[in-house]
């Protein structure tokens, strides 16, 4: 892993630029698709995994116990992500629930903390500046509706568990090649929702050939552009920085939503995200996540 405060070079800063396109695809996307949001995850990471796993079988690295391990466990984070992203979007507005859950780095700051390691003291004062924009938003959402207010919460669990799958997914990679990784985090994040459309007796299959189309965009943008794009470069980009790039996927979201969806955000949102954004990029420069913390 190098150093995490390395600028990427150039190789991993094309891949970073494509990501960061491709991840911002995904929130208009979600909200412009009538599909259940279980049957959605699953179709886009068993999509991701059969593109990625071709190539994935030539490494044949499934003997590796320890880093199969951190992918099964990266998969399953990537569900719980999924789901409270997939729900958000569609509860809250694509900016909105896109700023919150780019609190991705505060929540990777806390656990470096829980796992004993030192937190700088103005990687603090970023956390507390992008809580108020978080409360920004949730007070100017909570008067629009309920259901914004709890697609603001929504997102924010979502970006913890988001900050844990980045986490985990860079352990992973320190040892396996990166397709063998996102085969196997992707094809576990299918299986893990798998049950819910079983239980709850989701739609599965027939849907309008629009809504398939929305689900090839949704594999080939957000998933093999996006988080492919991003999982390539853990091995010698450290997370840290991983997430500083990924705010760039605010404004990218925001402005799909409005060309796709006609979804303008509220003057009131506006200044929250940008004060989030602040604070994020705070305590990313301020803070050097221990990979120890997972161990």
């Amino acid at each position: 892993m190098s150093h995490h405060s390395a600028i990427p070079g150039r190789p991993d800063l094309i891949r970073l630029g494509l990501g960061i396109v491709g991840i911002g695809t995904s929130g208009p996307l979600i909200a412009l698709s009538a599909i259940p949001v279980s049957t959605l995850i699953f179709w886009r990471n068993l999509g991701g995994a059969i593109v990625t796993a071709p190539f994935a079988f030539r490494h044949k690295e499934w003997r590796n116990r320890e880093a199969m391990k951190w992918a099964i466990m990266a998969g399953v984070l990537l569900a719980l992500h999924f789901l409270g992203f997939f729900f958000s979007m569609r509860m809250t507005s694509v900016a909105a629930g896109t700023a919150i859950t780019a609190l991705q780095p505060i929540f990777a700051a806390l656990f470096v903390k829980i796992g004993g390691g030192h937190i700088p003291s103005r990687a603090w004062l970023g956390m507390a500046i992008s809580f108020l924009g978080v409360l920004l938003i949730t007070g100017v959402d909570l008067h629009i509706s309920m259901r914004s207010f709890f697609g603001d919460l929504v997102a924010l669990a979502c970006g913890a568990f988001s900050a844990l799958y980045v986490m985990v997914g860079s352990k992973a990679r320190k040892s396996i090649e990166n397709t063998s990784y996102t085969t196997v985090c992707y094809f576990v994040c299918a299986l893990t929702v798998l049950p819910i459309i079983v239980i709850t007796k989701t739609p599965f299959f027939y849907f309008p050939i629009r809504e398939w189309w929305i689900v090839l965009g949704l594999i080939v943008g957000a998933q093999i552009l996006g988080h492919s794009m991003f999982n390539s470069v853990l091995k010698r980009v450290s997370p840290a920085i991983v997430s500083l790039i990924v705010f760039f996927e605010v404004p990218v979201a925001a402005i799909l939503a409005y060309f796709w969806l006609g979804q303008s955000t509220p003057a009131g949102v506006i200044p929250g995200i940008v004060i989030i954004l602040i604070g994020c990029s705070i305590v990313v420069i301020r803070t050097r996540p221990a990979d120890e913390v997972i161990d």
